[in-house]
């Protein structure tokens, strides 16, 4: 199931909680001996790969309330346990967990963080 989105602006997107939204790279159409993949080979994966776009704020913690306690500063304020991936890491996922959406023509994936297998974090130490 694929959900069209309106919107004009992909920086006007608030991905909730933890989950993820990855640009999926672009399947091979062919294999390293020369053979041509049919389009369908793509659908039959486990396990995809593409390029992280946006991240949620990650796993909410409940706040702590005590109220017996007027010394206390009361905040209200939600904090989060972020995520580990980062805008422009590869993030290999499991397809069977990924909502596709399409914006602009081009496809995208909403996964949930506990989806995601493997990061791949270009910070050029292996230079």
């Amino acid at each position: 199931m694929s959900l069209g989105i309106e919107e004009k602006d992909l920086s006007r997107f608030i991905m909730v909680g933890d989950r993820v939204l990855i640009k999926p790279k672009s399947p091979q159409k062919q294999t390293k001996s020369g053979l041509y993949l049919p389009p369908n080979i793509q659908e039959k994966e486990k396990a995809l790969a593409g390029y992280v776009v946006k991240v949620g704020p990650g796993y909410p913690i409940p706040a702590i309330a005590e109220a017996d306690e007027p010394w206390k500063s009361k905040n209200d304020e939600v904090k989060y346990v972020p995520l580990q991936p980062v805008e422009g890491d590869v993030a290999v996922y499991l397809q069977g967990s990924a909502l596709e959406i399409e914006f602009n023509g081009e496809k995208y994936v909403i996964v949930p963080h506990s989806a995601i297998l493997m990061l791949i974090r270009d910070e050029g130490f292996l230079e």
